[in-house]
């Protein structure tokens, strides 16, 4: 049996056609991978969590870059050095680019965009005003304002000319507060040049060199496939409750809501948001120094405050609680910078509603327990009825409508008003009403 012509004529195209398509695969090269992720909102450490696990999975992806595209207001010194820290020691470069047109990497951003091994612009942004300021935007006190100064300019100076960027304007822009255009920002090398969208950048990034641990990087991003990081779940939350003074106000509700729900079994609401609260806390100080020691000044006024619900102890408990309670809340993040300190203007007002709880609830006990029962035979201590029968020793009285057995101590005729001087079992002694 013959085997047509044409049929093996389409057979040797066929493999011809495969092989051809193998080979080409062999000789090109996969696309370039360049991972990125944009950064809006201020420099915490929720923020600061985010970019290091960026830089990790663009270093365990072999990544030819890492794209930070930056839109902020600034943030924490502390928080700023650790991402520069990692930033520095990354194995994958590290582009830091401001954008899209109206974003602005002001104070703590303008440090890290100078940082960067390569950093870049989009026109109509501006970068600066990088002057140290403490927590709620107040400036900090001369002499310390000095020290922190000096201390950022110095820790800068040596990474920025090593990037050969200009020491001078980032020396005028923490001191003086100065900020400039992107096209301002290219002619005076504080950064490297301007693109008007990210596959602008990627064109003219590739061929760039940076020096990274001592070795030239050549960057390949023509054609380069870019893979977002997107922020998940975790850094959503965190970024919400790194604040100090929110971690501070959960913890506080937390141990609030589950106290309640100790000494008020079944009330079921304050143990829910109390036991949140607190998980919510806990999650928070994996990224807040946590002084321990102010956790457990903390706890010690609460139970402060607990005995003295129990025990009379004329205020002495109480007083010592409310001292414990602010102390434990100055010590509770264990941080020079005052950034990381919970707010004074927070700490006192959540002192005087926490001791305003427990004296309330500290009156409501004692009222109780001064308050003569309403209910039983001892609720009837006090009453005033009507003798139905000559009462010698025993006899009968009606108190609220209700037969008696009651005793007297003398005798009192019938249809006298008697009033009820003490219950003992199902008898009810008994005087002579003086004022009937």
């Amino acid at each position: 049996m013959s085997i047509p012509k044409s049929c093996v004529l389409i057979a040797l195209i066929l493999i011809s056609f495969l092989l051809g398509s193998a080979l080409a695969a062999e000789e090109s090269p996969a696309s370039p991978v360049v991972l990125s992720m944009v950064v809006d909102g201020t420099v915490n450490a929720a923020l600061a969590d985010f970019i290091v696990k960026g830089i990790e999975k663009a270093e365990n992806m072999d990544a030819k870059a890492l794209i930070i595209q930056l839109d902020t207001p600034g943030g924490m010194v502390s928080v700023t050095k650790k991402i520069i820290k990692t930033m520095e020691n990354s194995k994958v470069p590290v582009v830091v680019y401001v954008a899209p047109s109206g974003s602005s990497a002001a104070s703590a951003g303008a440090l890290i965009t100078m940082a960067a091994d390569v950093a870049v612009m989009s026109p109509g942004t501006n970068i600066g005003a990088a002057h140290p300021v403490a927590s709620g935007g107040e400036n900090i006190p001369t002499t310390m304002a000095e020290k922190v100064m000096n201390d950022l300019i110095s820790y800068m100076r040596g990474i920025v000319a090593k990037k050969g960027r200009n020491t001078d304007w980032l020396e005028k822009a923490i001191r003086e507060s100065v900020s400039v255009t992107a096209e301002e920002a290219r002619d005076l090398k504080v950064v490297d040049f301007t693109a008007n969208s990210l596959p602008d950048l990627l064109k003219q990034l590739d061929g760039r060199q940076v020096t990274k641990n001592n070795t030239t990087i050549t960057l390949h991003t023509k054609n380069a496939r870019v893979e977002k990081i997107k922020p998940g779940l975790r850094f959503r939350i965190l970024d919400v409750i790194a604040h100090p003074n929110v971690a501070y106000i959960l913890m506080i509700v937390g141990m609030l809501g589950i106290i309640a729900e100790v000494t008020h079994p079944g009330a079921i609401f304050p143990g829910i948001v109390g036991g949140i609260c607190i998980l919510l806390a806990f999650f928070a100080s994996q990224v807040l120094p946590v002084n321990y020691v102010g956790v457990m000044l903390i706890l010690l006024s609460i139970i402060m405050f607990i005995l003295e619900l129990k025990m009379t102890s004329y205020g002495m408990l109480a007083i010592g609680g409310v001292v414990s309670f602010v102390l434990g809340s100055v010590m509770l993040f264990d941080s020079g910078e005052t950034a990381m300190r919970i707010s004074y203007s927070i700490i006192i007002p959540t002192a005087v509603i926490v001791s305003l709880f427990f004296l309330v609830a500290m009156s409501l006990v004692i009222k109780s327990q001064v308050k003569r029962s309403r209910t039983g035979v001892q609720g009837l201590v006090g009453e005033v009825g009507v003798a139905l029968t000559d009462l010698e020793e025993e006899g009968k009285v009606q108190i609220h409508g209700e037969y008696w057995n009651a005793k007297a101590d003398r005798r009192i005729p019938r249809g006298e008003r008697v009033r009820v001087i003490r219950a003992d079992n199902l008898y009810l002694f008994v005087t002579k009403d003086v004022a009937g």
